[in-house]
């Protein structure tokens, strides 16, 4: 192993390539450290245990296990291999609006309709989601409730309904309820931030890039451009005093790879967080990225991940998403079986009350689960969690990231495959780089990042 750092996200990548399930090795100028997958635990480690291990990893399991054991480090325990099991309901997306006022080039829904005609979610449908979401929930369990399309501002009073139900049933239950909201951000208006406000929301605005990039990946259905009027309308909201948070989501593709010029312009602009996520499955196979713009994509990664290091140690904010919850998720040992709660205990709610894993999977038979009026087919949620455990996956079985990664985005998976998992395993990689250099130099840093 070396502490040089290769020329190209694609050298990187390899270097991150999986040698054994159970264990990754990776140095840093504070010497050679070990990742036990199974808890997600990081140990510093001293030269002749980096030699045992590189010579037992993937090629003697049971000298490996030995070695493990002889250290004092349990390999198993912390991920629980059995599936999930008919979990409560605690969070929905309803789809209010299968209708929106773009046509992204890339989008996973279909300019909205996703593949149907467009169509508003009618209030008997919002109003059952809501009384379902908190029906059986017990005084202090945490409830969500988020609002997507389409553009879901293009059915704003709806929002705003079920909203004030969601909060009044949640009250009434000593329910914890929080609300989220994502949208492209051309119908956004000032005094939409005092609903925010005083109902908790969270807001995540769909942006691309800075000017003609975003244009072209997030035009009006007439091909006119939308970033200019995004940026006016968000930042009037940005700079007034507020509670709410405000994210950008940037859909990366290969005609947008210039992250960090994108990540600086909207932390200037005044988002509270900035993420990054590529396109790895277009309904339309336009802008989809591939294993070369992946590498690209991890070497932008990487340049932003290193200006978020040389911020916080100044002592600075810099509000890169992707970093922060990676050290976040890696200080708390995360260990997850699957990527996210879709099929679990988040589902998709579409405008005619169909359920479905998550957003994404809206009029899919693929993801469909049941529906309101019928209510979950937990044969149907029982079969997917039983088949989507990471550890039951190829070929996450064999890799080291699989409980920090969780699989991949089901999505994605079940449409396109896996064509990131370089890119995941080369970002986790200078991730956990960057956790020990931070908890090196800043332990308060990081035990706040983490928080």
């Amino acid at each position: 192993m070396t502490t040089e750092r290769p020329d190209t996200g694609n050298e990187r990548a390899r270097n991150s390539a999986p040698r054994d399930s159970r264990i990754h090795l990776f140095e840093t100028e504070f010497g050679p450290h070990l990742l036990v997958a199974d808890g997600s635990r990081v140990y510093g480690i001293d030269a002749d245990l980096q030699r045992a291990l590189e010579n037992t990893a993937g090629s003697d399991p049971q000298r490996l296990s030995e070695i493990l054991a002889g250290e004092g480090l349990r390999e198993s325990g912390f991920a629980d291999p059995a599936p999930l099991r008919d979990p409560p309901v605690r969070s929905l997306s309803l789809a209010v609006a299968q209708k929106c006022n773009l046509a992204c080039t890339y989008c996973y829904a279909q300019e909205g309709g996703f593949g149907g005609p467009a169509r508003a979610m009618p209030w008997e449908i919002a109003e059952a989601s809501v009384r379902r979401l908190l029906a059986d929930a017990a005084a202090g369990e945490r409830a969500h409730l988020s609002f997507l399309g389409g553009e879901p501002l293009t059915n704003r009073a709806l929002i705003r309904n079920a909203t004030t139900l969601a909060a009044r049933l949640a009250a009434e239950r000593s329910v914890p309820i929080d609300f989220s909201l994502t949208t492209n951000g051309t119908l956004l208006a000032a005094e939409d931030l005092a609903f925010f406000e005083g109902f908790r929301f969270a807001v995540t605005v769909s942006i691309d890039g800075v000017g003609r990039i975003h244009d072209q990946l997030r035009p009006t259905k007439g091909g006119a451009g939308t970033y200019e009027r995004i940026v006016s309308r968000v930042g009037a909201i940005l700079v007034r005093p507020r509670k709410t948070q405000f994210s950008a989501r940037v859909s990366v593709t290969p005609r947008n790879l210039g992250l960090r010029e994108t990540l600086d312009s909207l932390i200037g602009i005044g988002f509270d967080s900035v993420g990054f996520s590529p396109v790895l499955n277009s309904p339309t196979r336009r802008d989809q990225m591939g294993p070369g713009e992946l590498g690209t994509m991890l070497d932008q990664m990487i340049d932003c991940g290193r200006e978020f290091e040389r911020r916080v140690l100044a002592g600075e904010t810099y509000p890169f998403a992707n970093l922060a919850s990676a050290l976040r998720e890696i200080h708390r040992g995360t260990h997850r079986p699957y990527p996210c709660g879709a099929g679990a205990g988040y589902f998709g709610v579409s405008a005619e009350g169909g359920l479905y894993a998550c957003h994404r999977f809206v009029d899919d038979p693929k993801g469909a689960m049941g529906s309101l009026q019928e209510g979950l087919d937990r044969t149907q949620q029982r079969r997917w969690l039983e088949i989507r455990a990471v550890d039951r996956q190829e070929p996450c079985q064999t890799c080291w990231a699989r409980y920090l990664c969780g699989g991949g985005c089901h999505h994605e998976v079940i449409h396109r495959g896996r064509p990131s998992c370089d890119y995941i395993r080369g970002w986790l990689h200078y991730a956990l780089q960057t956790y020990v250099r931070l908890s090196a130099l800043r332990p308060d840093l990081v035990q706040r990042l983490a928080a």
